[in-house]
């Protein structure tokens, strides 16, 4: 025999042991935690009791009575496995569940059968949602998994729901079956649906003991309990009679007594000033309860609660004083008060009674401590005599011995012990008391309750925790209420204690079944001489014993049940799914029908019931809140009071399902789009619709009016739209231009004038319709030709290489009728200069036109062009930078050009083209003293190479006129974005690449003129022609604006939106216009609420406030918009990049950057496919290929329907918008029967007006109602507890002043940014104007409520006003409210109806009220964003830290400035509000070091850039640093040591060598650490010969080089500088300098730059 240590050793190393000795019931009955519990599924090997069991469970349904630790949940394991193959076997789908009482146990079993088989098991309780589940989500679980392990209410649940069916379930398994007996969930499952089914599933239950009920139980006693378990069941008690086998495997504990002798301390004196504590402040909460400031009954409840709560404090206070002792009471009197709630938000009179808790334990605690002389220190001292302590009352009897027991386990810290208590105080103050105990501090000590809504329990994690240290060994001595009697898997426990003794059989089995190791003891606390006790325990023993008996006699072959007697229950069923309701259940049903109601923290919906006795008969009325469907209904009588509620509960709930407030599953009807609702919608939208993070692939809707057939007709009759250039420099002449085009556009698209923004100047363009033109043949033949020669020639490439023979050849050559297209067909041609005076004449410039046609036949019939060996760049020559000279031409007169001889007179600003490339250009000046024989300055290594040389050499050109002087020519260029202005910083970065920043010197060419062809066009074509791909642009989004506008309105010509306000619609920030979606899409948006609210309102006048909201939300939430404008196609016309002119091609052009399309569709339309949608960050949005096609941010689409309705109705009113609205597939009409409908049934309302009140808002307002009841329903709050209230109407007023208001700061604010409209909107449209106004005019006086709270919040929010000679400009100093809000709203809604839908009316009202509205040079940001916006603007970060401590958020943001650390607190109930009061301190802080907006001077990241010019590159790269003003640290390894003290080194991830890769990799280092973000300062080289910048892929050649110097601040270190690499871009300059940067301060030790 081993000592009960060694035996203690012994288990602790089996159970981490590999390899256990025995694994027929994991050990006990539930799941093995540890390293073994993987190969239990493996090593299974079942004892022979086991298999007994099992073979008699296979056969019929069986209650398996069994010791705990017996193995119960293996057999059930057992069992799960045989039936499950039997299933899988037939093909058929069949469920297997697991039932438990406890949601300890339900994991526990889980894990068991998770472990021990391969099926697909989950769990299921109330905290994970399951309550909220539809039947969507329980079929999904019913299709995913095998065994379902629940708690029996989930499934009672599901049944009543009809979302589970008996009918598809197999096998049940009820663990700790005993409980079904009573009201308790199995007892309904088995009755309710069991019994009931036609297809019954097997039963298999486990207990160890069947008899549950408290006192004494007979063999008879036992015998019934028995035959009712049975019958509830369905099943057969069996039980092993030879417990040889199984006393080896679950050893008995050793039972014992341990006694305690009776109380000598008397504490009579001291009960007495307990009781009179609190008798006093029961009193004062009872006189509170009945005070002027308790005016409504709404506080009543809390009142009971609060008296509730002080006896329930008194209670426990003398319970431990009885139990434990004077040191106990008194720490419980401390564990009560730290549960005392603060009453902080609520109203006077409940802080005032809550205190008086408070005051009570305070007082109690002095009473308590009074009687200890040194309070609970006295433990401090070895010395302390326990038994004088026990005499003086210190600690109870009771509690000494406990300690003695606890003594005897010697020093030893392998014990593990389970003391039983009844109560969780008892738990809580034993635990803290034993932990002050000196001599027992080598125990570790804990304790466990259950998951009660008692304030005393602990939550679901910390019982997880405790139990896990308990079984790991980690805590010695737990306390535990019953929580872990019944099936908790507690191995190795060597001692459980009843320090209070069991009350029921089951109680005293289960307790005893905890102790499971070898020589472990059960003992029971009992008071000597104490009859009652000893008396008690003898009966459990004796009960225990008839149990057993009891079991053992029944026959196990023998299948004679009685039949389940239960009483018939009135029920409703639902036809359509089999969901029902029953007496028993209704109650619960209508409670939480209230519950999911619109409420607010002034009001709980929530039913009230009253009842009617007459002659012992009960009747009872029912009242539901007033948005319930209807408000009263008397139920049926009965003789039962409780029954009478009952049975009105269910009819009211067969009528809430009537109604449609119920659905057919009975739950509450939550609001779904439908058919017949708001929007029909066919299909689903796919996930992430409508988001900012979805981007999708769409395709680019043609342009209609510029497709067209003429191209192949000999002739054709045009029309045409001429293009006339007024520059802002009045000698700067350009020529006029003509569009023809075969449609006849729209009259606002073809006459239009736009800016066009130039270097130093601007041109304005006139757009107007010109009637028609009719070109012969000959004539457009020519006009193509001219077209083909003058846009390849500028914008493309005259010289191609053939396909065939790889050589260099004319375009124009060959036929050019694949540079036409019938989709984009028009034709550009320059106008005659025309003095006339307004006539409008105008004249196609024929005269320059025709000779384009002898210029390519000229350059077509050149021999040598064949046979030149040209390289494949085109041979173009490079510039050369000259100065200004004189002309001087050796005295000849005339110059020979390549197709003719040209008077000298005569070269200034001519037109040419060079025959060896194929580039236009235009004569400056002849170059004197100069001619092809001298050396040529172009790209060449050889200095002595002449002209004649060069072009001998590259072209094989042999100059006949070598001496004539070289002309000095100005080169063609890429064409620009002229429609953003980029001189005033009107355009983005984004647009900065093809706009012209500064004047950059003018880049020319010299040139033997006999390589030169005349074009006898003027220089002003030339000039305009650069013009025409940004007036092209815009032309062309109006075309497809104008086409859209008539898609829309092809079932109506009642109105007329201007294209230009469709093409605002469609256009995005990114394209860097002066206008842009967003202050339409703001508009648009408030338009959409407002009218779907008003239809819903109208539509359907039974639905509440919450089932409205829900419906709205749907109807303009983003994926429904989304979905609603792809439907219609809006993606394709939806513009979202900057105008790209280096990619405009016009007709007759040949692309010089084609984007060959690799999207992977073959059409112009791209479908609404998964595989085209992403979430890819590195996905670059509106970069179109050559078909179109491009990606697009989802939510740019939703923005686009809003935007829309936005532009329609500003062009056209709310029936404009309210149309638009119908074309997208928004049924919002406001139609003037449903108006008058709901003006028919206000009226007709039976109810008590309030007349003096509603004249004097009618005064207030200068509005008088013609149906009063409007009115009153407005200023009635749902507390009041009519049959109305004003939830309805705020619904419907809050949607009026979004609108009314946003519209007005639309029509006031025109050039203010679209961000801050909307920042004006959210400071005026907000609840806490509406209550500022609402004071203001006295209406807070008139609202209708029943609320103590509201009354009391607001007399302070009124308070807190500004008194009237104060002149201070702030408002309130508190928040308001919500309830004063949503009285202006609610008003604002009824003036709506009773003027039918008069918005200028009710903003003619209203204005006034709300005045002064905000405006930007008044508006305040939410000083979070300020402080963000700040910080971002200086080049800081701020870091946040929030902590709960309490109920309160406690917010940190903390800010490295250069010089000093800034920190700012802010404590407050709520995340955002505590950050926002932590900024405002930020924010005081910065105002003192006069840093604010406008004040930096610090540059951003790039802000700082310098450009100069020199001929040579940089010094090499080269890092320095610089002394801080605070410190002056050597760099090295001191450096690193230093900053190590106080941050640590943190690790960069790998840095990525792509564009803005490493700046971005240093920004988030800035960002982590606080540092101020970095700035450049870059310098700008140029060259005459191309740099090679970089090597492999990233190699790039230029003419002009950027280095970037970086210089970086560390706080208490000082500045860092590096120089970058040369780049070919600044931006990579910017990269080149970050990387050297980030790699700095890895040598200086600061950072670790991570490998992988």
């Amino acid at each position: 025999m081993h000592s009960p240590l060694n035996s203690l050793k012994r288990s602790f190393g089996e159970v981490h042991s590999p390899n256990p000795p025995d694994m027929g019931s994991s050990g006990h009955d539930h799941a093995v935690d540890g390293p073994s519990s993987s190969t239990n599924s493996i090593n299974f090997i079942p004892r022979i009791y086991q298999l007994k069991v099992f073979e008699v469970a296979k056969r019929r349904n069986t209650i398996a009575v069994l010791e705990t630790g017996a193995g119960k949940t293996m057999i059930a394991v057992m069992l799960i496995k045989d039936i499950a193959q039997a299933i899988k076997s037939n093909g058929f789908k069949k469920l297997i569940i697991f039932l438990a009482p406890t949601v300890h146990l339900v994991h526990q079993q889980y894990d068991v059968i998770r472990v021990h088989t391969d099926f697909e098991v989950e769990e299921y309780y109330g905290a994970k949602g399951v309550d909220e589940w539809d039947s969507q989500c329980w079929q999904k679980e019913i299709n995913k998994n095998d065994v379902l392990v629940m708690t029996p209410q989930i499934l009672l649940d599901a049944l009543r729901k009809a979302f589970l069916s008996l009918d598809i379930v197999c096998f049940i398994v009820i663990d700790e079956c005993h409980h079904a007996t009573g009201n308790h969930p199995y007892t309904k499952i088995m009755k309710e649906f069991y019994h009931k089914s036609d297809n019954k599933p097997k039963v298999f239950g486990m207990t160890a003991s069947p008899v549950v009920r408290k006192g004494v139980s007979s063999a008879m006693d036992c015998e019934g309990q028995i035959s009712e378990l049975e019958s509830t069941l369905d099943s057969q008690v069996f039980t092993i009679e030879d417990k040889t086998e199984m006393e080896v495997f679950v050893p008995s504990a050793k039972e014992s007594c341990r006694f305690y002798d009776q109380s000598k301390f008397c504490g009579s004196d001291l009960k007495g000033k307990l009781e009179a504590s609190w008798s006093k402040f029961d009193a004062s909460l009872s006189k509170l309860q009945g005070s002027e400031l308790n005016c409504y009954k709404d506080m009543d409840d809390k009142h009971k609660t609060l008296r509730k709560q002080l006896s329930d404090y008194h209670a426990k206070i003398l319970y431990c004083l009885d139990e434990l002792g004077l040191i106990c009471a008194y720490e419980a009197v401390k564990i009560c008060l730290e549960k005392v709630l603060k009453a902080q938000e609520e109203c006077e009179i409940y802080r005032q009674s809550s205190l008086q808790c408070k005051y009570f334990l305070e007082e109690v605690l002095h009473v308590i401590g009074s009687a200890l002389p040194l309070a609970d220190k006295i433990f401090l001292d070895f010395g302390f005599d326990y038994s004088k302590a026990v005499d003086l009352g210190y600690i109870s009897t009771k509690l000494h011995e406990l300690l003695q027991l606890f003594l005897s386990f010697g020093k030893s810290t392998q014990v593990l012990c389970i003391i039983f208590v009844e109560r969780i105080i008892a738990a809580k103050v034993v635990e803290r008391f034993v932990k002050k105990v000196p001599f027992l501090t080598h125990l570790t000590v804990a304790y466990l309750t259950g998951s009660t809504t008692s304030v005393d329990a602990l939550t679901p994690k910390v019982q997880k925790e405790v139990l896990e240290s308990f079984r790991g060994g980690k805590v010695n001595l737990l306390f535990a209420t019953d929580v872990i009697e019944e099936g908790m898997h507690v191995p190795n426990c060597s001692y459980v204690i009843r320090f209070d003794l069991p009350k029921t059989v089951s109680s005293y089995i289960q307790s005893r079944g905890r102790a499971r190791q070898h020589n472990s003891q059960f003992i029971l606390m009992l008071e000597r001489g104490n009859l009652k006790q000893r008396n008690k325990l003898f009966d459990i023993i004796r009960s225990e014993r008839s149990v057993t008996d009891t079991a053992l006699s029944r026959d196990p072959e023998a299948c004679f049940l009685k039949a389940c007697t239960y009483v018939k229950t009135k029920s409703y069923i639902v036809e359509s799914t089999g969901a029902s309701v029953t007496t028993d259940s209704s109650v619960n049903l209508i409670h939480r029908y209230c519950e999911m109601l619109p409420s607010d923290k002034y009001y709980t919906p929530k039913p009230i019931f009253k009842y009617k006795s007459a002659e012992e008969a009960y009747e009872c009325e029912l009242t539901l809140p007033s948005n319930a469907p209807f408000q009263t209904i008397v139920g049926p009588t009965s003789r039962n009071k409780n029954l009478s509620k009952q049975l009105v509960c269910l009819e009211a709930c067969e009528k809430l399902h009537q109604v449609g407030a119920l659905n057919d599953h009975l739950l509450p009807s939550v609001e779904e789009p439908s058919e017949n609702n708001l929007i029909s919608k066919k299909n689903e939208s796919l996930p992430g619709a409508g988001t900012t993070k979805r981007k999708e692939l769409h395709g680019t809707t043609p342009i209609r009016a510029l497709s067209g057939r003429w191209g192949e007709k000999c002739g054709v009759i045009l029309h045409a739209y001429k293009f006339n250039f007024a520059c802002s420099i009045v000698t700067e002449i350009y020529s006029g231009f003509v569009l023809l085009i075969e449609s006849e556009l729209d009259n606002d698209v073809g006459n239009f004038e736009l800016e066009l923004y130039l270097v130093s100047k601007t041109v304005k363009a006139t757009v107007s319709s010109s009637g028609q033109v009719h070109l012969d043949a000959d004539q457009m033949s020519k006009a193509k030709c001219f077209q083909e020669l003058f846009f390849n020639g500028l914008f493309g490439k005259l010289f191609v290489k053939s396909k065939s023979s790889g050589s260099r050849e004319f375009l124009l050559k060959r036929e050019t009728n694949s540079l036409w297209s019938p989709s984009y067909m028009y034709l550009l041609l320059p106008l005659e200069i025309v003095n006339t005076f307004g006539d409008g004449s105008w004249r196609i410039n024929w005269s320059g036109i025709n000779p384009c046609a002898s210029v390519v036949e000229f350059i077509k019939k050149k021999s040598f062009l064949g046979a030149a060996q040209c390289n494949n760049n085109g041979g173009n020559s490079s510039p050369c930078r000259t100065s200004p000279c004189k002309t001087g031409c050796h005295g000849m007169d005339v110059i020979h050009l390549a197709n003719g001889s040209v008077d000298v007179k005569n070269l200034k600003d001519m037109v040419v083209l060079a025959i060896h490339t194929g580039r236009i250009y235009s004569i400056i000046e002849i170059v004197s003293n100069s001619s092809a024989e001298s050396p040529f300055d172009g790209n060449t290594d050889d200095d002595s190479k002449t002209f004649v040389n060069y072009f001998s050499e590259k072209y094989g050109i042999v100059l006949i006129h070598p001496g004539q002087p070289l002309l000095r020519l100005k080169q063609s260029h890429n064409p620009h974005n002229l429609l953003v202005n980029f001189n005033d910083g009107g355009g983005s970065g984004k647009g900065s690449k093809s706009g012209m920043n500064t004047k950059k010197p003018q880049m020319h060419v010299h040139m033997p003129p006999e390589l030169l062809v005349r074009v006898n066009v003027p220089i002003s074509v030339v000039k305009s022609l650069y013009l025409l791909p940004s007036v092209m642009q815009r032309l062309e989004s109006l075309m497809l604006a104008s086409q859209l506008r008539e898609e829309i309105n092809c079932h109506s010509r009642n109105f007329h939106i201007p294209s230009s306000l469709i093409l605002e619609a469609l256009t995005t920030l990114g394209c860097c216009e002066s206008f842009s979606m967003e202050r339409l899409e703001l508009l648009g948006d408030s338009v959409l609420k407002y009218a779907v609210s008003c239809h819903l309102f109208l539509t359907y006048p039974k639905k509440h406030e919450g089932q409205l909201s829900a419906r709205r939300s749907w109807a303009v939430c983003n994926s429904t918009l989304h979905k609603l404008g792809t439907d219609r196609k809006l993606q394709g016309y939806i513009r979202d990049s900057a105008f790209d002119p280096r990619r405009w091609v016009a007709p007759g052009q040949l692309s010089l950057r084609p984007v060959p399309c690799e999207c992977g569709v073959d059409t112009l339309e791209v479908p609404l496919d998964g595989k085209f949608f992403t979430q890819d960050t590195k996905v670059v949005v509106g970069k179109p290929c050559d078909m179109g096609h491009r990606w697009m941010g989802s939510k740019t689409i939703a923005d686009c329907a809003e935007a829309l309705i936005g532009a329609y109705y500003v062009g056209g009113g709310l029936i404009a918008a309210l149309y638009m609205m119908k074309w997208l597939g928004i049924d919002a009409d406001l139609e003037v029967s449903l108006v008058d409908d709901c003006i028919t049934r206000a009226s007709l309302r039976s109810y008590v007006p309030r007349i003096n009140e509603i004249k004097d808002i009618e005064s207030k307002i200068g509005y008088e109602f013609t149906v009063k009841f409007l009115l009153q329903e407005a200023i009635t709050h749902a507390s009041v507890q009519e049959f109305y209230c004003y939830q309805r109407l705020e619904f419907l007023g809050d949607s009026v002043l979004d609108l009314l208001i946003t519209w007005h700061l639309y029509q006031s604010h025109t050039d203010i940014d679209p961000g801050e409209l909307t920042d004006l909107r959210s400071a005026s449209v907000n609840n806490e104007n509406f209550a500022q106004a609402t004071v203001k005019k006295n209406l807070y006086k008139h609202l209708q409520h029943c609320s103590t709270l509201l009354l009391s919040q607001i007399t302070e929010y009124v308070k807190s006003f500004p008194k009237p000679g104060e002149t201070t400009d702030s408002g309130p100093s508190m928040k308001a409210p919500k309830a004063l809000g949503d009285l202006l709203e609610s008003i604002v809604g009824a003036v709506l109806i009773d003027t039918k839908l008069n918005l200028d009316e009710v903003w003619r009202i209203f204005k006034p009220i709300l005045s002064p509205i905000v405006t930007p040079d008044k508006l305040e940001l939410p000083p979070l964003r300020e402080l963000i916006e700040l910080c971002d603007s200086l080049g800081y970060f701020v870091k946040e830290n929030c902590t709960l401590k309490g109920e309160m958020v406690h917010a940190e943001l903390r800010l490295q400035l250069k010089d000093v650390l800034l920190v700012g607190e802010g404590q407050e109930r709520s995340r955002k509000a505590a950050k926002g009061k932590a900024a405002s301190q930020l924010l005081k802080k910065l105002e003192k070091k006069r840093i604010s907006k406008g004040a930096s001077n610090t540059g951003k990241l790039g802000d700082d850039c310098r450009q100069t010019t020199k001929e040579d590159l940089p010094e090499p790269p080269s890092c320095k640093r610089q002394k801080g003003t605070e410190a002056a640290i050597p760099a090295g390894d001191s450096c690193k040591k230093a900053y190590c003290m106080t941050v640590g080194t943190p690790v960069v991830a790998p840095i990525n060598m792509k564009k803005g890769g490493p700046r971005t990799s240093l920004f988030q280092l800035c960002k982590t650490m606080l540092w101020p973000m970095p700035t450049f300062e870059t310098t700008e080289s140029k060259s005459r010969t191309p740099l090679v910048f970089c090597e492999g892929l990233e190699k790039r050649t230029g003419f002009s080089s950027f280095v970037s110097k970086i210089t970086l601040h560390i706080p208490e270190f000082g500045n860092v500088e590096c120089n970058g690499d040369p780049r070919a871009d600044k931006k990579s300059s910017f990269d080149s300098a970050a990387l050297i940067m980030l790699h700095e301060l890895e040598r200086q030790g600061k950072i670790i730059i991570s490998s992988s």
